[in-house]
């Protein structure tokens, strides 16, 4: 394993002292074939830990938990990797739910292997991932931690999704990213989905670093523009999701921002109404949706208490 200084090399600063940190722990990657489609990964932590997989949301990538990972390290096998179409991984004309891709990635770095099973922490659009992965392989995770996934009653969701489309005035044709001519002014257009407000300024800066790629002419985001069409179908499907997270059983918890606009109050009353009180919902005071942005080290904190109590023993 090596340490990854590389990845704060772009930044202007200033960032925090634990920020710095973070990228003093060891980290390894690397990738593992899903159907000829190159699946990219982070590791960090001794093979002989318990086990944790962890992914990303709609169009982001594995770097959202490379600043909290490393602070789990010392006692977990963690593994944070990317969605096919998205951030290092190569794209797949139809990647489906992706739960082969959390399966071959957690069996090519060894969370398989231990005698416990792999907990699966997965932030919004990956929430149904590990939700479809669970479905499939229902004996192969030790747990769920669904981190703001929108779960929503149906009026709200029609509410939601009833207004005009602007992809209904979109040219024809496959997407296309936009080539900024320099790193600043792409840098400029990065913006958070959906839209919040966000005080740590550095993260901001860190993951939309990571988020672009030179290529001829400039800079353009990494992911596959596809996924606005192929994955942004699937929004019929929202309605089913609370359905489907309640229908699963062993270990499950959620864990969201008080001020999301996709799991609120209301969300938390639904989700207990379907699935009962043994599934804890824990709310982070001052987050919003993207709650590892805005409360880094409590998040960190509720998710190490999470592993640590389902880990022990």
């Amino acid at each position: 394993m090596a340490l990854p200084r590389d990845d704060l090399a772009p930044l202007q600063g200033p960032y925090p002292d634990w920020f710095k940190a973070a990228f003093e722990v060891p980290r390894s990657e690397g990738s593992v074939e899903v159907d000829g489609c190159a699946i990219h990964y982070f590791e960090w932590g001794e093979r002989s830990a318990p086990p944790v997989l962890m992914t990303h949301g709609f169009m982001a990538h594995a770097r959202v938990f490379a600043f909290v990972a490393p602070f789990l390290a010392s006692r977990f096998h963690l593994v944070s990797y990317d969605l096919s179409s998205m951030g290092d991984s190569a794209a797949r004309p139809e990647p489906g739910d992706r739960a082969d891709e959390a399966m071959a990635v957690a069996q090519a770095t060894g969370l398989f292997d231990h005698v416990q099973k792999p907990i699966f922490v997965a932030h919004s659009f990956g929430g149904t991932v590990a939700i479809a992965a669970a479905e499939r392989h229902p004996e192969a995770f030790g747990g769920l931690v669904i981190c703001d996934l929108m779960m929503l009653r149906e009026p709200r969701l029609r509410a939601m999704f009833g207004g005009p489309s602007p992809a209904k005035d979109r040219p024809p044709g496959p997407r296309v990213h936009k080539v900024y001519p320099d790193l600043p002014t792409a840098l400029d257009r990065y913006r958070l989905t959906p839209s919040q407000p966000c005080e740590n300024d550095f993260l901001l800066e860190y993951l939309a670093h990571h988020s672009l790629k030179a290529v001829e002419g400039g800079f353009r985001w990494k992911f596959d523009p596809s996924i606005l069409d192929h994955d942004r179908r699937q929004s019929r499907l929202w309605a089913d999701v609370p359905h489907r997270f309640a229908a699963l059983g062993g270990r499950r918890a959620i864990v969201h921002g008080r001020r999301s606009k996709l799991f609120d109050n209301d969300s938390a009353d639904y989700v207990g109404e379907l699935a009962g009180p043994e599934v804890p919902i824990i709310g982070l005071p001052e987050a919003h949706h993207h709650l590892m942005l805005d409360q880094p080290l409590a998040f960190t904190s509720v998710l190490d208490t999470l592993l640590s109590v389902w880990t022990a023993g």
